[in-house]
């Protein structure tokens, strides 16, 4: 595995939180991110960047960028924030189908979307994804492990 692609609406809340997550878990993947209805060129929202800041993370230089055919086929895996995503990105790219999954797939739950909420809505998004982030984190670790014992 050499890319994971983060998908969200507006790709300035949910998915730049979660693209930094994976990237700092997986420092040899190439990590990005991208939004079904990207606000293109905004950076990352103000309540985001604090609370990756507080991580430890910085998103700043984050800017949104539309999910598009060649995202799609670039990455190996795909982490959408909900269901309808999935189905959007399946319905419009039908190759995507077996590599597009629910970020928090394992808790069977869509991450709700805070833009426009309040800090509260955001640190409830980021603790649903930052235990996404924990388990596919683990899960890619061990695949990558299994494909270099191959290579």
């Amino acid at each position: 595995m050499k890319y994971v692609l983060t998908v969200c609406i507006g790709n300035i809340c949910r998915s730049p939180m979660a693209e930094a997550l994976l990237a700092a878990g997986l420092p040899s993947i190439h990590v990005a991110s991208a939004g079904v209805g990207a606000l293109v060129g905004r950076p990352a929202d103000p309540i985001a960047q604090k609370l990756m800041k507080q991580r430890g993370l910085d998103i700043s230089s984050h800017v949104a960028q539309q999910v598009s055919q060649m995202l799609c086929r670039q990455a190996d895996l795909i982490l959408v924030m909900d269901t309808a995503q999935r189905k959007e990105l399946e319905a419009t790219y039908p190759f995507v189908r077996g590599k597009v999954f629910r970020i928090a797939e394992n808790a069977k739950k869509d991450i709700p979307d805070p833009y426009k909420e309040s800090e509260q809505a955001f640190e409830h998004a980021l603790v649903l994804i930052e235990e996404g982030v924990r388990i596919w984190t683990d899960r890619i670790l061990k695949i990558t492990k299994t494909e270099q014992q191959f290579i």
